[in-house]
C-alpha cells in the first residue's frame, strides 16, 4: 500500500479532524472502558453544567474529565500497537500495558480528586 500524498493548508485540517473522528469512532467501537468513560463524561458534562460552581471549577471539572478521555485513547493506541507487534506474551509488552493502565488510573485518581473539592465547594 502507497503511502498518501500529503495535503497542505485547509485539506490538511479536513483530513486531520477526519482521522481524530475516525480514531475516536474506533475507540468507542473497540475499547468497552472508553466507552463506559464516555458516558461518564456525557453525564458530568450536566452535572457540570447544573451544580452551583464558578466558571473556574466548572472548567477545571470539563479539563480533568476529558483528561481521563484522552489518557484513555493513548493508553488503548499503545495496547493496539502492542498487540500488533507482540502477539505473544513478552514481558515488555505487558509493562507497556501496565504503564498505561497506571496512566489511567492516575487520571481517574486526578479527576475524582478535583470532584470531590467542587462538590465541597458547592454544598457545604
Amino acid at each position: 500500500m502507497e503511502k498518501p500524498k500529503s495535503k497542505k493548508g485547509l485539506a490538511r485540517l479536513v483530513s486531520a479532524l477526519g482521522y481524530s473522528l475516525q480514531g475516536l469512532a474506533a475507540c468507542y467501537r473497540n475499547e468497552e472502558a472508553f466507552r463506559q468513560e464516555a458516558v461518564v463524561f456525557i453525564v458530568l458534562l450536566v452535572v457540570i453544567v447544573l451544580i452551583p460552581l464558578s466558571g473556574f471549577v466548572k472548567l477545571l471539572l470539563f479539563t480533568v474529565n476529558s483528561l481521563v478521555l484522552i489518557v484513555e485513547l493513548l493508553n488503548s493506541a499503545v495496547e493496539a500497537v502492542v498487540d500488533k507487534v507482540s502477539p505473544e506474551y513478552d514481558e515488555l509488552a505487558g509493562r507497556a500495558k501496565d504503564m498505561g493502565s497506571a496512566a489511567v488510573l492516575l487520571s481517574l485518581i486526578a479527576a475524582a480528586a478535583v470532584w470531590v473539592y467542587a462538590l465541597y465547594q458547592a454544598f457545604f
